[in-house]
C-alpha cells in the first residue's frame, strides 16, 4: 500500500437506534445506525407490517381470501359459459347486395 493515500482506520463502537452497540473499525469516526441485526426482521423473525391506510383490509375485503384451487375454478367456470353462449347464439346471416350497375348514357 503505499503510504499517505489511505484514510485513518479507526476501532469505534456502532449505536442502533434500538440501544444496541457493537465494536468494529471504520474510517469515520463515529457510527450512528438506524437498523441493526438484533432489530431488522429478517435477523429477529418478526414481520412488521406496515399498514398505510388500511391498503390490506380493503384488498382482502375486494378480492378476499384467494386460493389456487378456487381461481382455476373460476376461470373453468367462466369458460364453459362462455363456450355454452357461443354455441346458443345462431350465427348471423350474410345478405348479399346486389352490385348496382352503372347509368349508361
Amino acid at each position: 500500500m503505499k503510504p499517505g493515500i489511505h484514510p485513518k482506520f479507526h476501532d469505534v463502537e456502532a449505536r442502533c437506534a434500538c440501544g444496541n452497540t457493537f465494536k468494529t473499525r471504520s474510517t469515520k469516526p463515529e457510527l450512528h445506525l438506524e437498523i441493526c441485526s438484533s432489530c431488522h426482521p429478517f435477523f429477529t423473525g418478526r414481520q412488521k407490517l406496515i399498514d398505510t391506510e388500511g391498503r390490506v383490509e380493503r384488498f382482502t375485503k375486494r378480492f378476499g381470501a384467494q386460493s389456487t384451487e378456487a381461481t382455476k375454478a373460476r376461470v373453468t367456470a367462466a369458460k364453459t359459459a362462455r363456450a355454452a353462449k357461443v354455441v346458443k347464439a345462431p350465427a348471423p346471416k350474410k345478405v348479399a347486395k346486389k352490385a348496382a350497375k352503372p347509368a349508361t348514357a
